[in-house]
């Protein structure tokens, strides 16, 4: 009988455990205390609940219930079922979770709220759901005008905090500005980790000793484009055939790779891409998310 896919599933509910407790810290020590915002629905819901006081436990389930029943169409109702239960589960934490202020440094507030922030956002992301219904709806607005989904979460935002710094002046809207850009830098790490990818293309006339360093020595998956160097302004009309080399490393294996090839052709043309997604071929396995 394969276990695989109950593995999977205690390992997502631990993710999603883990995220729903790290938010629920950052809310209830760290930004509630303080009055501070995030981005996104929790941001909405952060705001509602200051300026109306009401229980931010239940602004947060009845502000996600809409983005809740768009992920089931966007998505798919699994994930959809899984976000509600994340989203009720950091209910009951922010509702049961004794209130204790951390501190209230501004600074230390917004940096660390929003390390903890994204760091719980994060993880539940690796769990296969959301704890803010914001990219669901990027995602379905996208699909509708011509805006890209970064785009359309950034224009939200500035509505949020504009309406922040009406409501509550504008040094309070800054600060949360700065939680929120070290929440989503938090949220890319958490997701993508040390392991995030690096394309590598090598144009070298050594190529023959680096595809074997590569494949042999460092045991990478490389393709091959058959390409012609050469062209220089005072050799135009020379040119040889060359064997261009692509590999896709992490960011922990760039440096060693690079030194690699200065070793053996320290005048190899070397340039890198940022990899959003990789999977399949000669890669280390990662982390589902």
């Amino acid at each position: 009988m394969n276990n695989t896919p109950i593995k999977t599933h205690i390992i997502d509910a631990g993710y999603t455990l883990a995220g729903i407790l790290f938010c629920g810290f950052a809310l209830k020590s760290f930004l509630v205390p303080n009055s501070f915002f995030d981005g996104g629905v929790t941001g909405i819901s952060l705001l509602i609940h200051e300026l109306y006081h009401v229980n931010i436990a239940y602004v947060i389930i009845i502000a996600n219930i809409p983005f809740i029943l768009m992920g089931a169409f966007q998505v798919n109702k699994t994930f959809a079922l899984r976000t509600l239960a994340a989203i009720i589960g950091l209910a009951l934490c922010l509702h049961f979770l004794p209130a204790t202020q951390i501190t209230s440094d501004k600074l230390l507030v917004s940096i660390f709220g929003g390390v903890f922030m994204g760091i719980g956002i994060g993880l539940a992301i690796r769990g296969g759901c959301a704890l803010d219904g914001i990219e669901v709806l990027a995602l379905y607005t996208g699909k509708r005008i011509s805006f890209t989904i970064s785009e359309i979460i950034l224009g939200i935002n500035i509505v949020i905090f504009l309406i922040a710094a009406i409501k509550l002046g504008l040094p309070t809207a800054l600060y949360s500005i700065l939680t929120y850009y070290t929440a989503s830098r938090m949220i890319n790490f958490v997701i993508e980790g040390l392991e995030e990818y690096t394309g590598v293309t090598i144009i070298s006339g050594q190529s023959e000793v680096i595809k074997e360093r590569l494949v042999m020595k460092l045991g990478r998956g490389i393709t091959v484009y058959k390409g012609e160097r050469g062209f220089l302004p005072e050799s135009f009309d020379v040119s040889h055939p060359v064997d261009i080399v692509f590999t896709v490393v992490t960011r922990l294996e760039l440096r060693r790779l690079r030194n690699m090839i200065h070793e053996i052709d320290p005048k190899a043309f070397v340039f890198t891409s940022v990899v959003k997604e990789a999977a399949g071929g000669v890669l280390k396995r990662r982390a589902r998310h």
